[in-house]
């Protein structure tokens, strides 16, 4: 075939698609910017708009519909709008706000859009979620059964936390409420669980700290991170946590376990209260408008545990909030205090007293996950959470006198004990086994005779004996299974053991003699 009879064939066809074809004319709505402040703009000439859609503005950006009013549309922005002007020109979008979704994302950085914010090239996902879902039927669910472990003695047996749970993380600034987080998400390392940091209205150090803790524990592997910082857009600092929550749920939904922690929702209420009184809404209780318990219930009531029917999956939420001179009873900690189920409080008294993790057990409450909890924790925290509270209600009395009896004394001596075994590091998560270890043995008074400064370290020799000699308890302990009472006693012998070299010499020779005279 020659080149002019291919050239004749292509025109004649393109001749005939020219007169065949007939435009469609598209009705479509532009409308005008009237005025533009931080973070919002007041729009005219969309009169079918709808709650919720997004709006593009010159240049790329894209607004949210918040308030529909008869003569204009109040729009929340969500990106920088120094370019906008009034009289520039808006055309509608036809729909929502969406997020990009899948196992692509794990190990990312990102923002709410899905643009990436770690120089690792582009993200390739396929598909895409709404930020905003309905939460699912009370039907859909199933009771919370499988504990999720945090790693840290304090909250594991005190505070238990299950899959599908809402744990509220309450605290002054700067008392280590990020840490806990941080910490659980590393512990869930080989536990397959999807976890997903997501930051709002913090410091762009605080976040590439988080980050970098992640990527030293190789948590990054299973997590991923969405960052609004304090200085982006206040829009963006709205929708960021309803984007990580439609993250969450895309692992739920496909019989996965996940794990949302927010940080901090105190600044996203600041940000819906800044984005408020900007578009003139009627300010209520401390300026923030009557709807702000609703936009944070609707958020955190889509955490649960599916039916099996739906695959089982959960969605796991640790919602951190700061509070302002250990006022709990402001308006938005009481708020999130009843939409969730349940608070680990961190003291700053007890964080200045070098009590890490500073967590205050007389505040803390969990309402589902000791229902979950392992049969081993449930044999030691209850005589642990009552000894421990009958010791920091002594010792505060205990300051006024100095004559004590020996009962008195023996509570408060046992429980500086218990205190110094519930302090742990920052990023050094423990194993079950670990944990029970040395539950038990504070509980039995193994550490009673040794001098407070050596606890810490006579602690260590004995989780690292238990799980080294006593390998078969350790794996009935993983398993659920309950302590049997030769269980318990392997663990004593072995945890005397393990103490000898910190008790003082002659404890230690007085023990020798005993033995030998037990022998003779």
């Amino acid at each position: 075939m020659s080149l002019q009879t291919v050239l004749d064939e292509t025109f004649t066809q393109l001749d005939q698609g020219l007169e065949t074809y007939q435009p469609e004319l598209q009705l479509r709505e532009v409308g005008l910017v009237k005025s533009v402040s931080r973070g919002i703009a007041t729009v005219s000439g969309l009169p079918t708009v709808k709650a919720d859609e997004l709006i593009r503005f010159p240049g790329g950006l894209l607004g949210i519909a918040f308030n529909l009013d008869p003569d204009e549309v109040g729009v929340i922005l969500l990106g920088e709008s120094e370019h906008i002007e009034a009289g520039d020109r808006v055309q509608r979008t036809g729909r929502i706000l969406d997020v990009p979704v899948g196992e692509a994302l794990l190990g990312r950085v990102m923002d709410v859009t899905g643009r990436p914010l770690d120089n690792q090239g582009a993200i390739q996902t396929t598909e895409r979620l709404p930020i905003e879902q309905e939460a699912p039927a009370i039907l859909d669910r199933a009771p919370v059964k499988v504990p999720l472990q945090t790693g840290l003695k304090v909250v594991d047996a005190l505070i238990p936390i299950g899959r599908g749970q809402r744990e509220l993380i309450v605290g002054d600034r700067q008392t280590g409420k990020t840490a806990i987080a941080v910490d659980t998400i590393i512990n869930q390392k080989g536990k397959d669980v999807i976890c997903i940091y997501c930051a709002v209205g913090q410091r762009t150090s605080a976040v590439a700290k988080v980050i970098a803790q992640l990527r030293e524990r190789e948590a990054m592997d299973y997590s991923l991170v969405v960052v609004a910082t304090g200085e982006d857009a206040p829009g963006l600092r709205y929708i960021t946590p309803y984007s990580a929550m439609s993250i969450g749920e895309y692992f739920r939904d496909r019989g996965q376990d996940a794990l949302v922690v927010i940080d901090d929702m105190t600044r996203h209420a600041w940000a819906y209260r800044e984005l408020s009184l900007l578009l003139r809404r009627p300010p209520g209780r401390e300026a923030y408008p009557g709807d702000i318990f609703y936009i944070h219930s609707r958020m955190l009531e889509r955490s649960t545990h599916l039916s099996e029917e739906l695959g089982g999956g959960s969605l796991t939420a640790l919602p951190i909030v700061e509070t302002q001179a250990q006022n709990i009873s402001a308006y938005i900690p009481t708020n999130l205090i009843s939409i969730t189920d349940g608070q680990i409080y961190l003291s700053p008294d007890l964080f200045q007293q070098t009590v890490l993790p500073a967590v205050e057990v007389g505040k803390s409450v969990s309402r589902v996950g000791g229902k979950t909890q392992l049969s081993a924790y449930q044999e030691v925290a209850g005589d642990l959470r009552l000894s421990y509270s009958q010791f920091q209600e002594v010792e505060v009395f205990a300051r006024f006198s100095t004559q004590l009896d020996q009962d008195t004394r023996h509570t408060l001596e046992r429980g500086r004990r218990v205190r110094q075994i519930l302090k742990q590091k920052e990023s050094q998560p423990l194993s079950v086994p670990e944990q029970i270890a040395a539950l038990v043995a504070v509980n039995q008074g193994v550490f009673d005779e040794l001098p407070l400064d050596q606890v810490r370290d006579a602690e260590t020799a004995v989780r690292e004996a238990v799980t080294a000699e006593l390998s078969e308890v350790c794996d009935r302990i993983v398993s659920g299974d309950k302590l049997r009472d030769e269980d318990l006693e392997a663990i004593l012998r072995v945890a005397k053991e393990a103490i000898q070299a910190y008790k003082p010499e002659q404890e230690q020779e007085e023990e020798r003699t005993e033995q030998e005279s037990e022998e003779d």
